[in-house]
């Protein structure tokens, strides 16, 4: 039987894998005829593979993603959606976040433009980058409120310190002044350093007159465009669609 004092002092090694892997070996008798060396490289093998998914467990936690579950695999990939998939390939592959670029998702209502993005929070989750999930009018309250209680500047650092950032229903609602100005605070934080996902209702040439200011607007749209990869989701909608369909069963 093996001694639990080994066990208690993987676990306060925090080699919890490693003591997950080492019980399973003391009660398969084939494990035994295994030489030290193999034996060992077993047990690093599976003590790095609970840290892989630890780290994928906590970094899913803190994304928030609106669809937890939401993965590429999954991706409705109907002709009528017209989408690009060199494009969704080249997305899946994660270059765009190593070198630092943008992606603007734009479509109707219902289109799976916030699916899409959570699906590509979660692949760039798997792919050990830090990801945050916000909707645009929701963001745009939290800096407010900061404003007022002294934590502004703690705020956007840790904005800043994201590697994905979604943001959600991109230009839903009006702006009001001091939003406009946190917008360019938070993009150019992040312009060059950090990868940002918009959805947005609204087609792209009409974010210039949205934001309703043409200094700041042509600021925030420099950082936002210039590296970005575009994509325009088309088809009905995901949502009816998928209500029709549970109304007919």
């Amino acid at each position: 039987m093996m001694p639990q004092h080994t066990l208690n002092q993987l676990h306060q090694l925090r080699l919890d894998g490693m003591a997950r892997a080492l019980e399973e070996q003391w009660t398969l008798p084939a494990s035994h005829s295994l030489s030290f060396d193999e034996r060992l490289g077993l047990l690093l093998d599976r003590e790095l593979a609970w840290r892989d998914n630890q780290r994928l467990v906590r970094l899913r936690k803190k994304a928030k993603l609106k669809y937890a579950n939401a993965c590429l695999e999954d991706l409705d990939r109907r002709p009528g959606r017209a989408l690009d998939e060199r494009l969704i390939a080249s997305l899946a592959s994660g270059d765009w976040i190593r070198q630092q670029h943008n992606l603007l998702l734009t479509g109707p209502t219902g289109a799976g433009k916030t699916w899409l993005a959570c699906a590509l929070g979660n692949q760039a989750c798997r792919q050990g980058y830090s990801t945050l999930y916000l909707r645009t009018p929701r963001l745009l309250e939290q800096l407010r409120i900061a404003h007022g209680d002294g934590s502004f500047g703690r705020t956007l650092q840790q904005l800043a310190k994201v590697d994905v950032l979604v943001l959600d229903d991109w230009a839903l609602a009006p702006l009001e002044e001091g939003a406009r100005h946190d917008l360019l605070e938070v993009i150019d934080d992040r312009a060059g350093n950090r990868s940002t996902i918009l959805t947005s209702q609204l087609p792209l040439e009409h974010w210039h007159g949205w934001i309703n200011d043409p200094t700041l607007a042509d600021a925030i749209l420099d950082r936002l465009v210039h590296n970005a990869y575009r994509l325009t989701m088309k088809g009905e909608s995901l949502r009816r669609k998928k209500a029709e369909e549970q109304a007919a069963s």
